[in-house]
């Protein structure tokens, strides 16, 4: 009896330790209560090693992940997003006063003025374009990458960055630690070896111990000579080629950026360096003057548990909320968190057209089955979802109207929301949004729609599984 009452007492403190700490996600709370109910004390242990809020950790609050350049760099990058009379305003945004708000009072992301943008289709021409532009680099090269293979196309990088330390260049290189956990020892120290400076973001050991396996660095940043710089959704990997015959071709989206919008690439990468690496760097070719003349508006847009906005999903639903005509979504992973699911059926039910491209070929079946449980309720407000059926969809790409399109990391998911360190790039130019759009609708012709009446005579028991992975969702 007195062990009965024992165990009760410790399971009821268990439930009132998540209480307290999740009380600000419900949806989180739920989920870990779950998992307790189901596997009562391992369930407990994961929490405490993996749900531990990321600003609380004494390493953070005393460390920070917030890289404080040098004043002079600093007033660079700030006066990259000044106003100048002799360019237009973005008119779509400007037309709508508290999205124009929004983006404007986002922490250290201004909307920067003179870019060049190049829309880069899959990884064969994203590949090609960014090893073209490493070729280039004369004084250094900034690589950081959610996932890298020891694979032929990670080889063909690593022979790259070795090349280019050897002649003198100056190479860094950040990969995640769980986005990258396959990677081996040789790998690295092949690029150690030749001069590259390499470390690992979060190791998976280091970061289970010190109660940060859930956090990961999911962003992909190339910056050369800190004029050119690349971002957006594809890793480094044979599979990102269509080497993975379960996946297929794999459709994706990335971005060449040239001028200002690189020194907030810049700013980020130093950022996560000085959190891997201890070092903070000032020198003056990091933040270097161009005289790129190009009138395209960029804002660069990073988030993560170190924030304390949740950027990537004000901006999200900012725009979503301000939509009038489209919104058009491409995402691999969709379990929007109740904001951005209201945003998107209000703005359905309100004549919006909202449409969603995801994958029919799913890496993660719980991740699918969680997506799916949103499905009936929006198509019931009259969001049309389209499974795509020519291989991976792996782009995170919306469009809103005319005024604006967003390309980045950040999938429509509570991960990438509150967990995962992310950088998506707004755009705001006509001729970029209408480049996304043609591939937009390139897409649409390669899925299939996604009908309400077919859908609801789905099996119960796939109905069930999608009941669990939903409830579940808030910590994939």
């Amino acid at each position: 009896m007195i062990w009965l009452l024992a165990a009760l007492l410790l399971f009821i403190f268990q439930i009132i330790t998540i209480l307290f700490h999740e009380f600000r996600h419900p949806a989180k709370t739920v989920a870990w209560l779950v998992i307790l109910f189901i596997f009562p004390i391992i369930g407990f242990i994961m929490y405490y090693f993996l749900a531990k809020e990321y600003t609380h950790r004494k390493k953070v609050r005393r460390k920070g992940l917030r890289y404080i350049p040098d004043p002079m760099h600093e007033g660079r990058r700030y006066s990259a997003s000044q106003p100048n009379d002799e360019l237009q305003q973005p008119d779509g945004v400007t037309k709508d006063s508290r999205l124009y708000a929004l983006l404007n009072n986002i922490p250290s992301s201004s909307v920067t003025q003179q870019n060049e943008v190049r829309v880069l289709t899959n990884a064969d021409m994203a590949y090609d374009a960014i090893m073209e532009g490493m070729e280039k680099a004369a004084s250094y090269i900034h690589f950081e990458f959610y996932t890298i293979r020891h694979d032929k196309t990670g080889r063909r990088f690593q022979e790259l960055l070795i090349r280019k330390a050897r002649q003198g260049v100056k190479v860094r290189c950040i990969f995640d630690g769980i986005g990258s956990y396959q990677l081996d020892n040789s790998f690295l120290i092949e690029l150690r070896e030749a001069g590259v400076e390499a470390y690992i973001f979060l190791p998976p050991l280091i970061a289970f111990f010190d109660k940060r396996m859930n956090y990961r660095n999911h962003r992909k940043i190339v910056v050369v000579d800190g004029m050119i710089g690349y971002l957006g959704g594809i890793n480094v990997g044979n599979e990102y080629l269509g080497g993975n015959p379960k996946l297929g071709f794999w459709r994706d989206t990335h971005l060449e950026l040239v001028g200002d919008a690189v020194y907030s690439l810049q700013y980020t990468f130093l950022s996560d360096w000085y959190f891997v690496s201890g070092q903070r760097l000032t020198d003056s070719s990091l933040f270097p003057e161009h005289d790129n003349s190009g009138g395209k508006r960029v804002q660069i847009i990073s988030s993560g548990p170190d924030a304390h906005w949740d950027a990537i999903l004000e901006m999200y639903f900012g725009a979503i909320t301000a939509a009038k005509k489209r919104i058009f979504i491409t995402t691999p992973y969709f379990v929007p968190d109740p904001s951005i699911s209201m945003g998107l059926k209000t703005a359905a039910v309100s004549g919006v057209d909202v449409r969603v491209i995801f994958p029919s070929r799913s890496d993660s079946k719980i991740v699918n089955y969680a997506s799916k449980s949103y499905f009936e309720e929006l198509m019931q407000a009259g969001v049309r979802f389209y499974s795509y059926e020519k291989g991976f969809m792996h782009a995170k790409v919306i469009l809103i109207d005319d005024m604006l399109a967003s390309v980045g990391t950040a999938n429509m998911d509570m991960r990438s929301f509150f967990s995962n360190f992310e950088l998506n790039a707004v755009l705001f130019d006509k001729e970029t949004i209408q480049r996304l759009e043609a591939d937009f609708l390139q897409d649409l012709k390669d899925s299939k729609e996604i009908k309400l009446e077919q859908f609801e005579k789905r099996p119960r028991m796939e109905k069930a599984k999608e009941v669990m992975a939903r409830l579940l969702s808030p910590l994939f």
